[in-house]
């Protein structure tokens, strides 16, 4: 990507093959994550928080078999299959990572499966973790059939809360229905903040909001006094816009983005968490579309479309 723009701006190149530094490997790459947060950075919106600047190579997640280890490494890790995330460049056949990056990929989990964990499932245990959720809670998921909207709902679904799940179009609505969501509303329809009020009875207790903009502004309006908000989510156009003094008369806690710009060695707990718990059965991506390498422009006009339940990957 040499310039900001639309997808067009993503087109591909051939450079020489990436040698493994001291304290690196080569991996292999079998499967690159792609986000949305990744077609607002390549538009070069939000540039407070994201100040990458072209030419760069998209993708921070990848999953596929070491080939080469350099310096410093242990030879053992040459052929297994790994995780991990590149910082930046994942958007490529192959990629150097630092050792301490790779997370092994469990038995009988798959490379594509790990690769669309290695952001959402880190980024929904975090904000999961934090807001402390408990049974018979209700939990209002907005975005909720996105990457890590259905990994919400399943974790809430597990900590015995009840879900309401907003997201866009009747697809979507069956797929977070399928995965537990007792209340569910479409958020591009008028009045649906208050229809899952009523449904609820008294407003959730908590909210993830990864739709950001009005539908989150919205989502806080109907939560009650004294619950847990997460705005970490912005393709609606920004971050939910939360009066910070009204969070404060009704006893609110707001975390937003700053608060998942998590340490390398949190990622990487929480990272091989959610292979853990993917592989055991308990956590379950939805990979909705896969794209060539080549088709990454398809894949974010995709993305941007909204026309992509839960993950799109890049496979190769």
């Amino acid at each position: 990507m040499t310039r900001f723009g639309g997808p067009e701006v993503l087109s591909v190149a051939e450079v020489d093959d990436p040698v493994a530094g001291a304290g690196q490997v080569v991996i292999g790459v079998e499967a690159a994550d792609t986000l949305f947060v990744e077609t607002q950075i390549r538009r070069g919106l939000h540039r407070e928080f994201f100040t990458v600047e072209p030419p760069y190579v998209p993708g921070g997640a990848v999953a596929g078999r070491v080939l080469a280890v350099g310096d410093g490494v242990d030879a053992a890790w040459r052929g297994r299959v790994v995780a991990a995330g590149t910082g930046g460049g994942g958007y490529a056949e192959r990629v150097v990572a630092p050792v301490e990056a790779l997370i092994p990929v469990p038995h009988g989990l798959g490379t594509w499966e790990a690769a669309a964990l290695l952001h959402d499932g880190v980024t929904a245990l975090s904000v999961f973790e934090a807001a402390k959720v408990e049974a018979g809670e209700w939990v209002l998921v907005t975005a909720a059939a996105g990457g890590m909207g259905v990994l919400l709902v399943q974790l809430a679904r597990a900590a015995g809360a009840r879900v309401a799940a907003a997201a866009r179009g009747e697809r979507k609505l069956d797929l977070v229905r399928g995965l537990g969501a007792e209340i569910t509303a479409d958020y591009t329809e008028p009045g649906w903040a208050g229809r899952v009020r009523a449904a609820i009875g008294t407003g959730p207790s908590v909210v993830f909001d990864g739709a950001g903009g009005e539908i989150g502004r919205e989502a806080f309006g109907i939560m009650q006094s004294g619950g847990r908000i997460s705005a970490h989510g912005a393709p609606s156009g920004g971050f939910g816009a939360i009066d910070p003094d009204e969070a404060r008369r009704r006893g609110i806690t707001v975390r937003g983005i700053q608060d998942v710009q998590l340490e390398a060695p949190e990622r990487r707990r929480l990272a091989g968490r959610a292979l853990a718990e993917a592989a055991a059965g308990r956590l379950e991506p939805v990979i909705g579309r896969t794209f060539p390498l080549a088709g990454a422009a398809d894949a974010h006009a995709a993305i941007e479309s909204r026309a992509v339940l839960g993950k799109a990957l890049l496979v190769i």
